[in-house]
Protein backbone atom coordinates (compact mmCIF):
# COMPACT_ATOMS: atom_id res chain seq x y z
CA UNK A 1 0.00 0.00 0.00
CA UNK A 2 1.33 3.40 -1.01
CA UNK A 3 0.72 6.71 0.76
CA UNK A 4 0.86 9.45 -1.87
CA UNK A 5 1.83 12.80 -0.28
CA UNK A 6 0.05 15.58 -2.14
CA UNK A 7 1.46 18.88 -3.35
CA UNK A 8 -1.35 21.05 -4.67
CA UNK A 9 -0.10 24.09 -6.59
CA UNK A 10 -1.96 27.37 -6.84
CA UNK A 11 -0.33 30.68 -7.67
CA UNK A 12 3.12 29.08 -7.44
CA UNK A 13 2.54 27.98 -3.84
CA UNK A 14 1.74 24.67 -2.14
CA UNK A 15 -1.82 24.96 -0.84
CA UNK A 16 -4.76 22.88 0.30
CA UNK A 17 -8.39 23.56 -0.49
CA UNK A 18 -11.33 22.56 1.66
CA UNK A 19 -13.78 20.42 -0.36
CA UNK A 20 -12.20 21.72 -3.57
CA UNK A 21 -13.35 25.32 -3.12
CA UNK A 22 -10.95 27.92 -4.51
CA UNK A 23 -12.02 30.39 -1.81
CA UNK A 24 -11.23 27.91 1.00
CA UNK A 25 -7.45 27.93 0.61
CA UNK A 26 -4.63 27.40 3.09
CA UNK A 27 -1.06 28.13 1.98
CA UNK A 28 1.42 25.64 3.43
CA UNK A 29 4.59 26.59 1.55
CA UNK A 30 5.82 29.20 -0.89
CA UNK A 31 8.28 26.61 -2.26
CA UNK A 32 6.53 23.52 -3.69
CA UNK A 33 9.88 22.03 -4.78
CA UNK A 34 11.18 22.07 -1.20
CA UNK A 35 7.86 20.64 -0.03
CA UNK A 36 8.15 17.80 -2.52
CA UNK A 37 11.68 17.02 -1.38
CA UNK A 38 10.52 16.98 2.24
CA UNK A 39 7.94 14.26 1.51
CA UNK A 40 10.51 12.23 -0.39
CA UNK A 41 12.92 12.55 2.54
CA UNK A 42 10.21 11.27 4.90
CA UNK A 43 9.86 8.06 2.93
CA UNK A 44 7.34 8.89 0.23
CA UNK A 45 7.46 6.36 -2.62
CA UNK A 46 5.41 8.54 -5.00
CA UNK A 47 4.41 12.19 -5.16
CA UNK A 48 0.90 13.30 -6.09
CA UNK A 49 0.84 16.77 -7.70
CA UNK A 50 -2.22 18.78 -8.67
CA UNK A 51 -2.05 21.93 -10.78
CA UNK A 52 -5.07 23.65 -9.25
CA UNK A 53 -4.64 26.66 -11.52
CA UNK A 54 -4.81 24.26 -14.44
CA UNK A 55 -7.85 22.45 -13.06
CA UNK A 56 -9.80 25.69 -12.76
CA UNK A 57 -8.58 27.31 -16.01
CA UNK A 58 -8.57 24.17 -18.18
CA UNK A 59 -5.01 24.63 -19.39
CA UNK A 60 -1.51 24.01 -18.00
CA UNK A 61 -0.31 26.86 -15.79
CA UNK A 62 2.58 25.55 -13.70
CA UNK A 63 4.49 23.41 -16.21
CA UNK A 64 7.92 24.91 -15.44
CA UNK A 65 7.41 24.47 -11.70
CA UNK A 66 6.30 20.87 -12.21
CA UNK A 67 9.37 20.23 -14.35
CA UNK A 68 11.54 21.51 -11.49
CA UNK A 69 9.75 19.25 -9.00
CA UNK A 70 10.37 16.19 -11.19
CA UNK A 71 14.03 17.03 -11.75
CA UNK A 72 14.61 17.46 -8.01
CA UNK A 73 13.13 14.09 -6.98
CA UNK A 74 14.21 10.47 -7.27
CA UNK A 75 10.65 9.16 -6.79
CA UNK A 76 7.98 9.09 -9.52
CA UNK A 77 5.41 11.86 -9.83
CA UNK A 78 1.77 11.59 -10.84
CA UNK A 79 0.05 14.77 -11.98
CA UNK A 80 -3.45 16.04 -12.52
CA UNK A 81 -5.04 19.38 -13.34
CA UNK A 82 -5.74 21.04 -16.68
CA UNK A 83 -4.67 18.12 -18.90
CA UNK A 84 -7.28 18.36 -21.64
CA UNK A 85 -5.40 17.57 -24.86
CA UNK A 86 -2.75 15.15 -26.12
CA UNK A 87 -0.10 17.86 -26.62
CA UNK A 88 -0.32 18.91 -22.96
CA UNK A 89 -0.16 15.28 -21.83
CA UNK A 90 2.96 14.61 -23.90
CA UNK A 91 4.62 17.81 -22.68
CA UNK A 92 4.16 16.76 -19.06
CA UNK A 93 5.57 13.29 -19.69
CA UNK A 94 8.52 14.94 -21.44
CA UNK A 95 8.93 17.16 -18.36
CA UNK A 96 9.50 14.08 -16.22
CA UNK A 97 6.02 13.19 -14.94
CA UNK A 98 5.57 9.40 -14.71
CA UNK A 99 1.80 9.19 -15.06
CA UNK A 100 -1.09 11.57 -15.62
CA UNK A 101 -4.48 11.94 -13.99
CA UNK A 102 -7.39 12.94 -16.21
CA UNK A 103 -10.54 14.33 -14.65
CA UNK A 104 -12.98 16.38 -16.67
CA UNK A 105 -12.40 15.05 -20.18
CA UNK A 106 -12.65 11.43 -19.05
CA UNK A 107 -16.34 12.17 -18.48
CA UNK A 108 -17.08 14.92 -21.00
CA UNK A 109 -15.01 13.75 -23.99
CA UNK A 110 -14.76 9.94 -24.00
CA UNK A 111 -13.22 9.87 -27.49
CA UNK A 112 -10.31 12.08 -26.44
CA UNK A 113 -9.82 10.09 -23.25
CA UNK A 114 -9.61 6.91 -25.30
CA UNK A 115 -7.04 8.50 -27.61
CA UNK A 116 -4.92 9.56 -24.61
CA UNK A 117 -4.96 6.04 -23.18
CA UNK A 118 -4.04 4.56 -26.54
CA UNK A 119 -1.23 7.07 -27.18
CA UNK A 120 0.29 6.67 -23.70
CA UNK A 121 -0.59 3.16 -22.54
CA UNK A 122 -0.25 2.47 -18.84
CA UNK A 123 0.35 6.12 -18.00
CA UNK A 124 -3.15 7.62 -17.97
CA UNK A 125 -5.33 7.38 -14.89
CA UNK A 126 -8.69 8.92 -14.14
CA UNK A 127 -9.87 10.98 -11.20
CA UNK A 128 -13.45 10.26 -10.18
CA UNK A 129 -14.66 12.88 -7.74
CA UNK A 130 -17.99 12.22 -6.06
CA UNK A 131 -20.22 14.25 -3.77
CA UNK A 132 -23.22 12.46 -2.34
CA UNK A 133 -22.35 9.57 -4.64
CA UNK A 134 -22.62 11.68 -7.81
CA UNK A 135 -19.61 12.56 -9.96
CA UNK A 136 -18.54 16.17 -10.48
CA UNK A 137 -16.23 17.75 -13.08
CA UNK A 138 -14.30 20.96 -13.84
CA UNK A 139 -12.70 21.41 -10.44
CA UNK A 140 -15.74 19.96 -8.67
CA UNK A 141 -18.06 22.76 -9.79
CA UNK A 142 -20.23 20.93 -12.35
CA UNK A 143 -22.57 18.03 -11.66
CA UNK A 144 -22.70 15.06 -14.05
CA UNK A 145 -25.63 13.17 -12.57
CA UNK A 146 -23.57 9.96 -12.96
CA UNK A 147 -22.18 7.53 -10.41
CA UNK A 148 -18.76 5.86 -10.44
CA UNK A 149 -20.37 2.61 -11.56
CA UNK A 150 -22.05 4.29 -14.53
CA UNK A 151 -18.66 5.17 -16.04
CA UNK A 152 -16.17 2.63 -14.65
CA UNK A 153 -16.74 -0.12 -17.26
CA UNK A 154 -16.08 2.29 -20.14
CA UNK A 155 -12.98 3.77 -18.52
CA UNK A 156 -11.53 0.30 -17.89
CA UNK A 157 -12.27 -0.75 -21.46
CA UNK A 158 -10.63 2.39 -22.85
CA UNK A 159 -7.40 1.65 -21.02
CA UNK A 160 -7.39 3.67 -17.80
CA UNK A 161 -4.34 2.50 -15.87
CA UNK A 162 -5.68 3.43 -12.42
CA UNK A 163 -8.57 5.22 -10.73
CA UNK A 164 -8.40 7.88 -8.02
CA UNK A 165 -11.63 8.12 -6.06
CA UNK A 166 -12.19 11.32 -4.11
CA UNK A 167 -14.97 11.62 -1.60
CA UNK A 168 -15.56 15.38 -1.88
CA UNK A 169 -17.71 15.42 1.27
CA UNK A 170 -14.63 14.37 3.24
CA UNK A 171 -11.82 16.10 1.32
CA UNK A 172 -9.79 18.41 3.54
CA UNK A 173 -12.27 17.87 6.38
CA UNK A 174 -10.18 15.24 8.24
CA UNK A 175 -13.31 13.27 9.09
CA UNK A 176 -11.95 9.83 8.20
CA UNK A 177 -12.25 7.68 5.10
CA UNK A 178 -15.38 6.16 3.60
CA UNK A 179 -14.19 2.57 3.92
CA UNK A 180 -17.41 0.94 2.72
CA UNK A 181 -17.50 2.97 -0.51
CA UNK A 182 -13.82 2.28 -1.17
CA UNK A 183 -14.22 -1.43 -0.42
CA UNK A 184 -17.01 -1.72 -2.99
CA UNK A 185 -14.99 0.16 -5.61
CA UNK A 186 -11.73 -1.70 -4.96
CA UNK A 187 -13.55 -5.03 -5.22
CA UNK A 188 -15.34 -3.97 -8.43
CA UNK A 189 -12.54 -2.24 -10.34
CA UNK A 190 -10.21 -4.24 -12.59
CA UNK A 191 -7.57 -1.49 -12.32
CA UNK A 192 -5.82 -0.21 -9.17
CA UNK A 193 -7.82 2.22 -7.01
CA UNK A 194 -6.31 5.10 -5.02
CA UNK A 195 -8.33 6.65 -2.21
CA UNK A 196 -8.45 10.41 -1.68
CA UNK A 197 -10.34 12.55 0.77
CA UNK A 198 -10.54 11.99 4.50
CA UNK A 199 -7.22 10.22 5.18
CA UNK A 200 -6.58 12.03 8.45
CA UNK A 201 -4.79 9.70 10.85
CA UNK A 202 -2.81 6.48 11.09
CA UNK A 203 -6.07 4.78 12.04
CA UNK A 204 -7.43 5.67 8.57
CA UNK A 205 -4.38 4.07 6.97
CA UNK A 206 -4.89 0.98 9.12
CA UNK A 207 -8.58 0.85 8.12
CA UNK A 208 -7.73 0.95 4.42
CA UNK A 209 -4.73 -1.39 4.52
CA UNK A 210 -6.72 -4.67 4.35
CA UNK A 211 -8.18 -3.53 1.01
CA UNK A 212 -4.66 -3.47 -0.42
CA UNK A 213 -4.41 -7.19 0.34
CA UNK A 214 -7.94 -8.41 -0.37
CA UNK A 215 -9.02 -5.98 -3.10
CA UNK A 216 -7.55 -3.70 -5.75
CA UNK A 217 -6.54 -0.75 -3.53
CA UNK A 218 -3.14 0.64 -4.50
CA UNK A 219 -2.97 3.29 -1.82
CA UNK A 220 -4.23 6.59 -0.51
CA UNK A 221 -3.47 10.26 -1.12
CA UNK A 222 -2.89 12.44 1.92
CA UNK A 223 -2.74 16.20 1.86
CA UNK A 224 -3.95 18.30 4.75
CA UNK A 225 -3.28 15.58 7.33
CA UNK A 226 0.46 15.36 6.62
CA UNK A 227 0.75 19.15 6.51
CA UNK A 228 -1.03 19.74 9.82
CA UNK A 229 0.56 16.72 11.49
CA UNK A 230 -2.47 14.56 12.26
CA UNK A 231 -0.79 11.93 10.06
CA UNK A 232 2.97 11.41 10.20
CA UNK A 233 4.05 10.23 6.74
CA UNK A 234 7.17 8.42 7.97
CA UNK A 235 5.23 6.70 10.74
CA UNK A 236 2.58 5.59 8.24
CA UNK A 237 5.15 4.27 5.78
CA UNK A 238 6.97 2.44 8.58
CA UNK A 239 3.70 0.88 9.79
CA UNK A 240 2.89 -0.35 6.28
CA UNK A 241 6.40 -1.75 5.84
CA UNK A 242 6.02 -3.65 9.11
CA UNK A 243 2.93 -5.44 7.77
CA UNK A 244 4.77 -6.92 4.83
CA UNK A 245 5.49 -10.65 5.09
CA UNK A 246 9.07 -11.65 5.65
Amino acid sequence: MIIFPAVDIKGGQAVRLKQGRADEETVFSSDPVAMARQWQDQGGKWLHVVDLDGAFSGEPVNRDLIRRICSNLDIPVQLGGGIRDIATARAYLDAGVTRLIIGTIALTDPDLFGKLCKAMPGRIGVSLDAEGGKLKTKGWVEDTGLTVYDVLPRLEEQGAAFVIYTDIDRDGMQTGVNVSALKKLAETSSVPVIAAGGVATLDDVKALYPLSRSANLEGAISGKAIYTGTLDLKEAMDWIAAQQPG
